[in-house]
């Protein structure tokens, strides 16, 4: 099942954030891995999902080149 992060996007945007086991909750956020870290520690959780918001959400479809 997809997980909406619309949310975490607009309130994190250009942050790393650290997220729970059910990539939906974010324990900690930051503007370097290292931060969100020692956040997400401090707090209790020690190995939390990594993961850099960008700064624009650019849609993307796969697809492959006929050259």
């Amino acid at each position: 099942m997809a997980i909406d992060w619309t949310e975490i996007c607009k309130k994190y945007k250009g942050l790393w954030i650290g997220l729970k086991s059910d990539e939906k909750t974010v324990v900690a956020s930051g503007k370097t891995v290292k931060e969100v870290i020692e956040k997400a520690k401090m707090k209790g959780y020690k190995d939390p999902i990594l993961f850099r918001v960008p700064t624009k959400i650019i849609p993307y479809v796969g697809g492959f080149s006929l050259l």
